[in-house]
């Protein structure tokens, strides 16, 4: 390449970068001058590398260098990726990538540094001319994987004017390293049982290639077994582990007769399964022994043996080679197997926490599998008189019945000897110690059966309130001399019997007045009972209402230890339903009851009264509010007071405060008015009054709600007289028919079409409830009910009419009726001419029955003068009948 100069040596130096690039890692094109001969360049089609674009010979400045070309970086470089091919064999140097110099001219140097000192070396170096980098001689990859180079341009004094531009070189592997076997021969024992597929020898090889390559990928073969017999396949070896195992045909052949020894030539080679590679080959001699692994005897062991420990119980041997032991316990125990096979108790043993244990041992290889089945290991704790009988807890005291019957039994020790069962250091033997009989008296209060251990009353009697400690011993050995012995108690108390039932102090209790509206949970009375057994749980009692509370009016409550329970109300009382109530309460014990039955003590009496209540009315709405213009006549309808149940008693309604004088209500309607022009009152203002409504039929019981009126301005197009319209009827329930509305009949400008009347409710917030004012046309509206039911009476419906800023105030007078079947109002009449009274009609209906009386009269006499004429004639008289 040192022969090219001029135009024609950069050019062709180029193209052939651009002919063999290499891909770079980081996403950049790395380029690999490769010196073989190239295809003559391409006409004017020469490529100009700059960073990642190719220019044309065109665009080239004249009188530059290539070096020259390249913009001066504004960031740092990114890092270079460049891989070379181990042992490379063509000419050197070899360029390698070209490295983004400054364009314009610099004076300074190119330095190149690198790990390992690679610039002293001379490995690499930088063509100042062309700006390539590129590698002086080959590159062994095991000698080192990856170069780490920085190139900067810098002064003289060491100043950067460029750079530093990172560049790693990786050594692309090759397969140039030939595998070796750890040994070049191999010594092995093989016991007979071991199992097919179970590795009794792993091979060791290794290869200097690149790890993770095909290069040092390797595989294991056997290429010969001598003898062949009784099978040339007794071993098979896995390829890529390289473990030594019997095929299923040589663990049976070995099994049933000693074969070998056998010396085995195997092979490991590189690139992974590809027919090409290096190899090298290892002996392996194999010697077959008879087996050692037999099974083994239960061991017996005492407890609590006193020995240096860990203390040998047992020896297990594998004759096979390359062997280690595996010691397994069932349940968990002190055991351990050492490298020799040789079975170990680390410390004493106790029978009473494990009387058996079964030992697994196990011969593996190196990876932990199972050369062949375990071997078990049974092993015995034998038992020694070591433990006294443990009595059972005391626990709490034993009750009995005062005047028991000799024989009862009152408790039975079962003291737990915690040696071997069915021996003698477990049979255990019982002596009362106490109470002991007293002098004087015959027989004693307890008795005890030394076998069962079982305590019974004797024939001394008990009385109530006794308490006794009975002490036992209990001794083992059956009672022998040197059993050991413990103590045991049992508490016991004599108790009384229920023989009393409970009773009431008081039998009857006096009527007691309840107001019908007396809340659910209310406290009635309590009612106190007493018992007089002493033992508190015969004390006990329940409380229930025997008679007198159907409907669950009324509940007890009660604690079973107080002796008194609560009567209380639970359901909310009716006078109608029922003016007065008489319960029957029972007392009974909680436990069952050993005396006579209960007396008439356990039952009381309670007599209650209901006190009528009656509520005080309740009106439609909690407080009322209208707006009325200051100019509101006198006697216009502002609004109407109405009950919230239509149903209810008549109401009497009142002003309470109309300071002023502005309203009044009538007394049976509710319906508020102005009582004179207001006055005084200016638009914006607020008069409030309290309106009072008393029950007609009962005066004490009334309700009061505010009535809240705003004053509007005046309009000036208001007509203060009010119109009144003709009365017209309408049926309750709601029916598909209203009343028609016209405008005022007195308005001048009647006659102009142009301008429409509008329609709408007066400000009464009941009658916008009960009412809906639709418009038909610019002349008329159609009033109808709003709800399904109003209260059957005459209403007064203001309507106000405005028309070209004119309103009038129109009062409709509605007459609310029940409707018939026909769905019209249901009216009274008078008698009509020629019509019955009633007292005519009653004579009628009474001649009427008097006539079919005595017509029926008639014929039961006529049919008896019959039957008797026939009972008188003689019988041959009578004459027979024909039989058909």
């Amino acid at each position: 390449m040192s022969n090219l100069g001029g135009w024609a040596g950069l050019g062709l130096l180029l193209w052939a970068q651009w002919c063999f690039p290499l891909l770079s890692k980081r996403g950049r094109n790395a380029y690999l001058l490769k010196c073989v001969p190239c295809p003559p360049p391409p006409g004017l089609a020469w490529p100009v590398l700059l960073g990642e674009r190719a220019l044309s010979p065109g665009s080239w400045t004249k009188g530059t260098s290539f070096r020259h070309q390249q913009a001066l970086p504004e960031a740092q470089l990114a890092e270079l990726y460049v891989e070379v091919p181990e042992n490379y064999g063509g000419n050197f140097p070899l360029y390698l990538t070209k490295l983004l110099l400054p364009r314009e001219e610099a004076e300074g140097q190119i330095v190149l540094s690198g790990n390992s000192g690679i610039a002293a070396e001379g490995l690499f170096a930088v063509d100042p001319e062309s700006g390539f980098l590129l590698v002086t001689r080959a590159l062994d990859r095991e000698e080192q994987a990856e170069y780490r180079l920085q190139v900067t341009l810098e002064t003289e004094e060491g100043r950067v004017l460029w750079g530093p531009q990172l560049v790693l070189v990786h050594v692309k592997d090759e397969n140039d390293q030939v595998p070796h076997f750890s040994q070049a021969i191999y010594r092995v024992h093989l016991s007979q049982g071991t199992r097919p597929g179970i590795p009794f020898l792993f091979l060791e090889a290794s290869d200097g290639d690149e790890p993770g390559t095909a290069n040092s990928d390797l595989r294991f073969h056997i290429l010969n077994q001598a003898p062949a017999h009784p099978s040339p396949d007794m071993f098979q070896l896995e390829p890529r582990l390289g473990a030594l195992a019997l095929s299923p045909k040589g663990s049976t052949s070995l099994d049933q007769a000693l074969e070998g020894p056998y010396q085995l030539l195997v092979q490991v080679k590189d690139m992974g399964d590809q027919a090409s590679g290096h190899q090298a080959t290892a002996i392996i001699d194999v010697s077959v022994v008879e087996s050692t692994w037999l099974p083994l005897d239960p061991v017996h062991l005492a407890e609590n043996l006193k020995v240096p420990y860990p203390h040998q119980v047992a020896q297990v041997h594998w004759s096979g080679g390359n062997v280690h032991y595996h010691l397994e316990s069932q349940p968990p125990g002190p055991f351990d197997v050492d490298a020799e096979g040789k079975l170990y108790v680390t410390r004493e043993l106790d029978r009473e926490a494990q009387a058996e244990y079964l030992l697994q041992v196990r011969a593996q290889n190196t990876r932990g599998e199972d050369y062949t089945e375990a071997l078990q290991l049974q092993v015995v704790v034998m038992d020694e008189n070591d433990n006294a009988p443990v009595c059972p807890s005391p626990g709490a005291s034993i009750n009995i019945p005062e005047l028991s019957s000799p024989g009862t039994e009152v408790t039975r020790l079962l003291a737990e000897d915690l040696d071997a069962p069915d021996s003698p250091n477990s049979h255990v033997v019982y002596r009362l110690l106490s109470p002991e009989p007293e002098e004087g008296t015959e027989g004693s209060s307890f008795e005890l059966d030394s076998t069962s251990g079982s305590v019974t009353l004797g024939p001394r009697p008990l009385h109530a309130g006794q308490n006794f400690l009975i002490q036992v011993l209990a001794v083992d050995l059956g009672g022998a001399e040197g059993g050991l012995s413990s103590t045991c108690e049992v508490a016991v108390t004599v108790t009384d019997i229920n023989d009393h039932a409970p009773e009431f102090i008081t039998s009857q209790i006096e009527p007691i007045s309840l107001p019908e509206d007396t809340k659910p949970g209310t406290l009635v009375a309590t009612l106190m009972a007493t018992d007089a057994d002493l033992e508190p749980a015969f004390r006990l009692m329940d409380f229930a209402i025997e008679a007198g509370n159907m409907d669950g009016t009324f509940g007890l409550d009660w604690e079973p230890d107080s002796g008194h329970a609560r009567l209380r109300l639970l359901r909310n009382l009716n006078y109608e339903a029922a003016p007065s109530h008489k319960l029957v309460v029972v007392v009974r014990n909680v436990a069952e009851l050993v005396g006579p039955s209960p007396g008439p003590g356990a039952t009381a009496t309670v007599t209650l009264l209901v006190e009528r209540v009656v509520p005080p009315p309740k009106l439609d709405q909690e407080s009322y509010e209208a707006s009325v213009p200051v100019s509101t006549p006198a006697g216009s309808l502002l609004l109407t007071i109405q009950p919230s149940d239509p149903m209810s008693s008549p109401l009497r309604f009142s002003l309470v405060n109309d300071s002023e004088g502005w309203l009044c209500i009538k007394e049976v309607s509710g319906e508020v008015h102005t009582a004179r022009p207001l006055q005084g009152a200016r638009p914006g203002d607020r008069y409030t009054v309290l309106v009072e409504a008393q029950d007609a039929g009962e005066p004490t019981l009334s309700t009061s709600v505010t009535l809240v009126i705003h004053f509007l301005k005046a309009s000036s197009a208001l007509a203060p007289a009010l119109t009144p319209v003709p009365s017209r009827h309408l049926c309750t329930p709601r029916q598909n028919h209203g009343v028609v509305v016209s405008g005022p009949s007195e308005d001048p400008d009647q006659t102009n079409g142009d301008s429409p009347y509008s329609f709408a409710l007066g400000p009464n917030p009941t009658v916008q409830r009960d009412w809906r004012l639709h418009a038909l046309n610019g002349s008329h509206a159609y009033l109808t009910l709003a709800l399904h039911w109003v209260e059957p009476r005459e209403h007064i419906i203001p309507v106000v009419v405005s028309r070209n800023g004119r309103m009038w105030q129109l009062q409709v007078r509605v007459i609310v009726c029940r409707c018939n079947m026909e769905r019209q109002c249901m009216r009274k009449v008078g008698r009509m001419k020629g019509m019955p009274t009633k007292l005519s009609a009653v004579g009628i209906l009474v001649g009427t029955l008097t006539a079919i009386g005595i017509f029926l009269i008639l014929i039961f006499t006529h049919l008896t003068l019959a039957r008797k004429k026939d009972l008188d004639q003689p019988v041959d008289s009578v004459p027979l009948k024909a039989a058909v």
